[in-house]
């Protein structure tokens, strides 16, 4: 009996003393450099095709709030504003936005090369494609302002302009160490960046295109809409729910590492924070639609998701949930008073009067 217990005490007298080591020192272990850049590219490419897929949500959002008899031309728009980002950040974009100097205004334009070591904390080629698919979500913006409005071929050369000069160029200033970065301004993942310059373009796009024809009368005023029937609400459900899942790269992986415990747990709090402020833009849009115009609409509601997520993306980090979900109602709450705000419609007959040689269409 005695040789049995002692056959048993020594093996788990040693198991109890190895657990109670790697617990003590559990606090200090920390992984080698070479697996935190692992896991950072790891974050860099699982969040980069979720940003990717993001491409998918625009095209089925555009395709299903448009007539049918356009659907064919924005799909031909968005596969090709993709793929011309990807080959003009390449090209000079991505070194137009890090090729900067500290506090400057613009980078080089050389393209783009891999230069990985394990101090960066990422493999080069991770971070180039994750930052790229940011560049392509600029100018997916400005494919759904100009929705039936402008032909394929120059809405390919705004695009080539847009990804690979003005966009590489503003992301620079604040996430390449520009002039905005040296003044202390912070855009987590590019509530700013993308979306005004993505905005910008879109309004400096349809100034050119001007009014649609029939929008005005002679003196400026707005005559009533005739409404036409989207080809696919279903399809603009399934677009924005894309949008809502690609998110999550896109505000997830602006934590830009996940090899330490503590980025893992902000990357799982960012996750959360994005879910909740596109819920509270849906509720605030399905809320007030209700209230001030007798009817629940859908349209606003899915609009009030990407309001509360456009708005959140400023710094998906910081605030509570609560806080969070007050962020994405604001953003939703935007969206509908903006899409019914007139005030613009003398400007855009103005800018149609004096730009109607590009408004074919």
């Amino acid at each position: 009996m005695t040789k049995i217990i002692k056959k048993i005490s020594a093996p788990l007298l040693s198991l109890i003393f190895l657990l109670n080591m790697s617990s003590a020192g559990m606090a200090e272990t920390t992984v080698s450099g070479e697996v935190q850049a692992i896991f950072n590219s790891l974050l860099f490419l699982i969040c980069g095709f979720l940003v990717m897929f993001m491409a998918a949500g625009f095209a089925m959002l555009e395709s299903g709030m448009v007539t049918s008899k356009s659907v064919s031309v924005i799909c031909a728009k968005n596969i090709g504003l993709y793929s011309i980002a990807g080959i003009m950040f390449w090209l000079f974009g991505y070194n137009l936005a890090y090729g900067i100097p500290e506090g400057g205004y613009i980078g080089t334009f050389t393209p783009w090369s891999d230069a990985s070591a394990v101090d960066t904390g990422y493999a080069d080629g991770s971070d180039w494609f994750f930052q790229m698919v940011f560049c392509a979500t600029t100018v997916s913006i400005c494919s759904g302002a100009m929705a039936e409005r402008i032909k394929l071929w120059p809405f390919f050369l705004f695009a080539a302009i847009l990804a690979g000069i003005i966009y590489p160029i503003v992301m620079g200033w604040q996430w390449g160490g520009g002039w905005l970065a040296e003044l202390g301004f912070s855009d987590f993942a590019g509530s700013t960046l993308v979306h005004s310059t993505g905005g910008a373009a879109a309004l400096a796009g349809i100034m050119l295109l001007g009014a649609r024809y029939g929008r005005f009368d002679s003196k400026g005023e707005a005559k009533a809409i005739k409404p036409f029937a989207a080809s696919s609400i279903p399809l603009v459900t399934v677009g924005v729910f894309i949008l809502w899942l690609g998110w999550f790269g896109f505000n997830g992986g602006s934590q830009l590492a996940i090899g330490t415990f503590d980025d893992a747990v902000a990357v799982s709090s960012i996750f959360i924070n994005t879910n909740l402020a596109a819920a509270g833009g849906v509720m605030a849009a399905a809320i007030i639609t209700r209230l001030m115009f007798g009817k629940t609409d859908v349209i606003q509601m899915l609009n009030g998701a990407i309001g509360g997520l456009v708005a959140v993306t400023a710094e998906p980090l910081a605030p509570s949930p609560l806080a969070a979900i007050f962020i994405g109602a604001v953003g939703g709450l935007i969206v509908v008073f903006g899409t019914r705000c007139n005030s613009s419609s003398h400007v855009c007959w103005y800018m149609g009067n004096i730009s109607s040689t590009f408004n074919k269409h």
